[in-house]
């Protein structure tokens, strides 16, 4: 595994960003309809860190702040996460902040429609 990558992740894991922190107080601990989330995991084959992945539904979460408008990082991104059999939802931090409850309602249906297609 990438050292610098390893060492990225538990940085990130250590000093989330404000609405990462909003967005892991909902995941973590099976809160949300009982999905396990990790949260900063990295994929050494990327080589990527997630903000949220939940693996049984093969479900990646990410908190996108403006930085991330109309990247090709993030396209490349996740299209290679996608080509893994991953599924990703990307939130704007604007819904996070304004619509948490249809963050939560897109996780939710995301994940149920992952169990239903399996």
């Amino acid at each position: 595994m990438e050292e610098w990558l390893t060492q990225r992740a538990k940085e990130m894991r250590h000093e989330p960003v404000l609405y990462e922190r909003r967005l892991w107080k909902l995941l973590r601990d099976r809160r949300l309809g009982g999905l396990k989330f990790r949260r900063q995991f990295e994929f050494e084959d990327g080589p990527y860190i997630v903000d949220f992945v939940c693996f049984r539904h093969r479900l990646i979460i990410e908190a996108d702040g403006p930085q991330h408008e109309d990247r090709a990082e993030d396209a490349a991104r996740d299209d290679w996460l996608r080509s893994q059999g991953f599924r990703v939802l990307r939130f704007p931090n604007q819904q996070i902040e304004n619509h948490g409850e249809q963050v939560i309602g897109a996780i939710l249906a995301a994940a149920d429609e992952r169990l239903t297609r399996d």
